[in-house]
């Protein structure tokens, strides 16, 4: 009989400090500990991010340890995010994981952020199973835009990516000239529930194959609120709910229109969405009625999955564990901030 292997996450990529506990692919607990101060400077403050892990990395490790309702010795392995992401936050994760693996004697597992929000689909819930391979998958977030088919845990191929900024980056700037709090991505789903997605128009970048440009979207929504507010101060005042729904769904076409290119190119008929741009109300409606007139399956994580949490690295570290070749006792490997797909 396999044993179901108990596994510790750390992620520490950005500004979130996860620590998360699975046994097999159940998770046993997911503790996220969010740093508010970057809501006073409009985005994430790196060196303070940095701090903030610091302080708050032991205390996030220990919860998640004791929820998980498992001790220390029980820990098969410690998996942590070694990249992508801001280098002086993932160094606080990775050396705390490398510590801890040292001390425990037990086996680290280096995991890709990027990867592990593809493999979150494979955190086990009640009454869904994950997807079959190959599927595609889409991940959106604020670093990252990509179409990744996923052939196997082990071969997964970027077909599609970002050649300027993601998706998430559009949503966020364009909330910040709206003037609503970071992370804006959040703020404009609410706020466009109760808009008119055909108020504004705005320009519809024009690349090539499956990949995206979000740039000169950005920049013709930022153009059209300042014109707008040099002959209406009111303007985005009057018109918010316009704007964001508008907004919101010139973003999530963009990345339709290349999932139905992708499926017709690929001619796989799975699809699944990941990243923090996941959690968005609009993108898993859309994407479903697309599924339905479309005939393709289509995968939506939990939303606890979407954002950066430990439990998708756990999950990807039990994997590379079981599946890949790796050496589990060295120390040696460096965090990186441009760590490649």
């Amino acid at each position: 009989m396999n044993k179901e292997l108990i596994v510790l996450g750390i992620e520490s990529s950005c500004d979130d400090t996860s620590a998360a506990v699975l046994k097999g692919s159940k998770v046993l607990s997911n503790i996220i500990a969010s740093q508010a101060i970057h809501k006073e400077y409009g985005g994430v403050v790196p060196e303070l991010a940095s701090r903030a892990h610091q302080q708050n990395i032991i205390p996030v490790i220990d919860t998640a340890i004791k929820n998980a309702k498992v001790k220390k010795s029980d820990i098969d392995i410690i998996a942590y995010t070694k990249g992508p992401g801001l280098l002086g936050s993932l160094l606080v994760g990775s050396s705390f994981a490398k510590s801890f693996s040292f001390s425990l004697n037990k086996p680290l597992v280096s995991v890709n952020h990027m990867k592990a929000h593809v493999l979150a689909h494979f955190i086990y819930e009640k009454d869904k199973n994950p997807p079959e391979f190959p599927f595609i998958c889409l991940t959106v977030s604020g670093g990252h835009t990509q179409i990744v088919l996923v052939k196997s845990f082990t071969e997964m191929q970027i077909i599609g990516t970002t050649l300027d900024d993601a998706a998430g980056e559009a949503f966020d700037k364009s909330a910040k000239v709206l003037g609503l709090e970071y992370p804006g991505g959040p703020l404009i789903d609410k706020y466009s529930k109760s808009g008119n997605i055909n108020a504004f128009t705005f320009g519809k970048p024009k690349i090539k194959d499956l990949d995206f440009s979000f740039s000169g979207l950005k920049t013709s929504i930022m153009n059209k609120i300042n014109s707008s507010l040099m002959s209406n101060p009111k303007f985005i005042e009057e018109n918010l709910n316009d704007l964001c729904a508008s907004i919101q769904h010139s973003i999530i076409q963009i990345l339709l229109d290349k999932v139905e290119k992708a499926i017709i190119k690929t001619k796989v008929n799975r699809i699944a969405i990941a990243g923090g741009v996941s959690a968005n109300s609009y993108l898993r409606k859309q994407l479903q009625l697309l599924g339905q007139k479309l005939n393709f399956e289509v995968y939506i994580p939990k939303f606890e999955y979407c954002t950066d949490n430990a439990a998708m690295i756990a999950m990807a570290g039990s994997i590379k564990y079981k599946y890949g070749n790796y050496s589990y006792k060295d120390y040696s490997e460096q965090a990186s901030a441009r760590l490649s797909f």
